[in-house]
């Protein structure tokens, strides 16, 4: 019998609703995994366990009246902190909201509030989202449960952690350019980045409002299915969001993948690949090729312009929205300022830090007269261009399977000097996210080392259920490997 803090969440929902175990004991596991492991991990920046419990006790109570939510009711899980919750603090990791009570839930709490979840706090991230370690936090970085001396990836790097450890039973996080699936592959997680507009952005804290995405942290496809289905669908305060039904996500888990055309683009697997990542991925295919699917090679002939793209995209999007942190409607304003313009200036100097006032003076630049038609609107007829690479290629196979990133977990530090070595860390992720397709991180092997490496499958735009589908197949198909057996560190 393992913890039950080390249950998913069809595990633990179906203990629940037999009775076998209560929601105050699943928190109360959860908690005191978190308070004996997170002085290691610093997976949480603000911890919320008296209301948990209080949230757990209404949900045993409403279980004996026989008035349960559903599947998630009683279900313990983290938020990463850039996600808004009403009366709980939200920093985005970033000092200048260091004491920011929002007044009112994101559209995602809210989802998960009506269906009974229980929020035990909020997760570490880089600030902002800006990152792809979680060493740009203000409140120090996360560490990876399988080596500390590892980044767990960005900028969801603590949701993952709190996963990955048992902290929680899933976690929601977001994903811009890769911050879900890049942190899910480092810490042998599953994350789900929805289609863009799959899932609501209200409160979000914004950081590049055509490319932010919520979606979950989980220990199986099978609870991203689950969750997936309840945070998914219009909502009628976010315009991006679609009218589109809402597949039965569950139900696409027990449909096999035989005869599936996936498609494995030879842009993804060039130089600097480490050679232990092209081992995992060579194992992946063949395992899909023996449960019937049909590898084709594909070409998307604009991947060496997705970095430089979404870097030019991405910082002008985020120079925009950091525009409202000035020092005097909200956050924090300098006490050494002695007038307007020293508040504004003192202000966003010392409250943001090295990586956010590096993206706030590339975007602003690349949005400044003179500038803008030679590198915004041409990164923008480049993400046209990308788009259509993936429109074409969905047109010959159902799904795309890649590396989620070119390298194991690196040393804390190792990059943190180098910010062009750390962009690159996305080079597998950001082009799906410049098209708003969806995609998925699940867990592939381990290297040498008992690093993980995750696989990305990615799907057409609204097509959550395919890749869902082939990721529970290629999971289940592998569960019993040794090197699902590597245990973490902590």
């Amino acid at each position: 019998m393992v913890n039950i803090n080390e249950l998913t969440v069809k595990e633990a929902s179906d203990l629940l609703s037999k009775k076998e175990i209560s929601s105050v004991d699943l928190t109360k596991a959860c908690i005191e995994r978190i308070e004996k492991t997170d002085d290691n991990l610093n997976a949480f920046i603000t911890k919320d366990f008296d209301n948990a419990l209080s949230q757990a006790e209404d949900s045993d109570k409403r279980r004996v009246k026989g008035e349960t939510k559903g599947i998630l009711d009683g279900i313990p899980c983290s938020i990463k902190d850039v996600i808004t919750t009403k009366n709980l603090r939200t920093t985005a990791a970033s000092k200048i909201l260091d004491n920011f009570i929002p007044p009112y839930n994101s559209e995602v709490v809210t989802r998960l509030k009506k269906n009974g979840v229980v929020i035990l706090g909020k997760n570490n991230c880089d600030a902002w989202a800006h990152g792809a370690s979680t060493e740009n936090s203000d409140y120090g970085s996360s560490h990876n449960p399988y080596n500390l001396e590892r980044v767990p990836g960005g900028s969801s790097g603590g949701s993952a952690v709190s996963v990955a450890s048992n902290q929680c039973i899933f976690s929601i996080g977001t994903d811009t350019g890769g911050s879900i699936r890049q942190p899910a592959s480092f810490c042998n997680v599953v994350g789900l980045k929805p289609t863009y507009g799959r899932v609501s952005r209200l409160g979000l804290i914004a950081m590049a409002s055509s490319l932010d995405v919520p979606g979950p942290i989980t220990k199986t496809v099978e609870d991203s299915a689950i969750i997936l289905e309840k945070i998914a669908g219009k909502d009628s305060k976010d315009s991006t969001t679609v009218d589109k039904l809402i597949s039965k996500y569950f139900e696409e888990l027990k449909k096999d993948i035989k005869d599936l055309k996936i498609g494995l683009p030879k842009e993804y697997f060039t130089e600097g690949m480490q050679e232990e990542v092209k081992k995992v991925m060579d194992n992946s295919v063949s395992i899909l090729k023996d449960l019937g699917a049909k590898i084709v090679e594909i070409s998307l002939p604009h991947t060496k312009y997705t970095v430089p793209a979404y870097y030019i995209i991405q910082p002008a999007e985020v120079s925009s929205n950091l525009g409202r942190y000035d020092g005097i409607r909200y956050g924090y304003s300098s006490p050494s300022a002695k007038n307007l313009e020293e508040t504004y200036f003192k202000s966003r100097a010392e409250g943001f830090g090295d990586e956010a006032k590096r993206r706030i003076m590339l975007g602003t630049y690349t949005l400044s007269s003179g500038y803008y038609d030679a590198y915004y609107l041409k990164a923008m007829k480049v993400r046209a261009l990308i788009k259509k690479d993936f429109d074409e290629v969905f047109n010959k196979v159902d799904a795309i399977i890649t590396p989620v990133a070119p390298t194991t977990p690196f040393k804390i530090g190792e990059k943190s000097v180098d910010p062009l070595q750390m962009y690159l860390a996305d080079v597998f992720t950001t082009g799906p996210s410049l098209a708003g397709i969806a995609g998925i991180s699940v867990p592939a092997g381990f290297s040498f080392d008992n690093l993980p490496v995750g696989l990305q499958i990615l799907s057409s735009h609204f097509n959550e259920g395919i890749i869902l589908r082939i990721g529970h197949a290629f999971e289940q198909a592998t569960k019993e490997e040794s090197w699902r057996k590597i245990q973490t560190v902590v």
